[in-house]
């Protein structure tokens, strides 16, 4: 994990938190974060599955905004960890909207990063009246080919990562990684699907930055709804249509949007991020040269919180 940039803003504890039951089986865990007055935001984590950490909650100012972050279905404090099952995106942007009425929120502010870059995408797409706009980040469209990519494309830049990551399949099966990591992962035998979660996990976290980070110990919460969540939804095609983003693009394409990305992300390449700049007239692309695709690297991290910073004085990005 890289310093943290010293132009977040403080540390800051939720001024409430709970759990809300979404349906008979998922819970999920949410907090509100700064001013109970303020422009109200949602903030979209990654993954799918990574969960929530306390810097999430430090791209806002506090005293302007009312900022709500939650624990998407399995992953984090929301239980239980991991669980695929009536885990799709309509059912995720349904608990956006179950957590935007429980607010008494009107409209907000969509802030989402990597696979919460996608969410906010499809949740803007379904409810574009109850969005203000948009802040993005390491664009990820789900298509068929970032997935490949995802798979695959980085064995051209991180070759031993890639051996590290087939080497618990059997080559027979290593043609279609995706299904042969998704039997094991979601599988019921946790002699299966424990390995299987911290290979996915540990393949996807090396590369995350630009430069090399001192690693972390391995966290049984993220590498659990990491591994499972991610290859749950890449296996459906984030249960989108191929190319959805980018087709329903006109029905958000009015509102302001800007678009972070890490020049060297080699897990959300910035083609993408590059395509939908492309499709939405009047957005802003930020372009980071020295940066991957952790949110924390500096590059990144001053142009997100450049971004609240702008729309909290002008209600728009510049």
């Amino acid at each position: 994990m890289p310093a943290t940039p010293p132009f977040l803003f403080p540390p800051i504890l939720p001024i409430r938190h709970g759990m809300l039951a979404v349906d008979a089986l998922h819970t999920i865990y949410w907090e509100e974060v700064g001013n109970p007055n303020g422009i109200p935001v949602i903030f979209l984590h990654g993954g799918p599955g990574a969960g929530l950490s306390p810097q999430h909650r430090r791209f806002f100012d506090p005293a302007v905004y009312r900022v709500i972050l939650f624990d998407q279905r399995g992953a984090g404090k929301s239980t239980p960890l991991g669980e695929w099952k009536n885990n799709t995106t309509q059912l995720l942007i349904d608990d956006i909207e179950r957590l935007r009425v429980m607010f008494h929120v009107e409209r907000w502010l969509v802030f989402g990063g990597s696979w919460g870059s996608t969410l906010a995408l499809a949740y803007g797409q379904a409810h574009p009246e109850r969005c203000l706009g948009f802040v993005l980040r390491g664009i990820f469209l789900c298509t068929r080919a970032e997935v490949e990519f995802f798979l695959y494309g980085v064995q051209w830049f991180y070759p031993e990562l890639y051996d590290d990551f087939v080497s618990p399949i059997p080559p027979e099966e290593r043609g279609d990684l995706l299904q042969a990591y998704a039997r094991r992962l979601l599988c019921d035998d946790p002699r299966q699907y424990w390995p299987a979660a911290r290979a996915w996990s540990r393949f996807e976290g090396r590369r995350v930055f630009l430069l090399p980070q001192e690693e972390e110990g391995s966290s049984d919460t993220l590498d659990l709804g990491v591994g499972r969540l991610e290859a749950h939804y890449m296996a459906h095609g984030a249960f989108l249509d191929e190319g959805q983003l980018l087709r329903d693009l006109p029905r958000i394409a009015h509102l302001p949007a800007v678009i972070v990305q890490g020049r060297y992300d080699v897990i959300c390449p910035p083609l993408s991020a590059y395509r939908l700049h492309q499709a939405w007239p009047g957005s802003r692309l930020h372009m980071i040269a020295d940066a991957g695709h952790g949110a924390l690297e500096t590059g990144i991290a001053r142009a997100l919180v450049a971004a609240t910073e702008q729309f909290k004085r002008h209600g728009r990005f510049e």
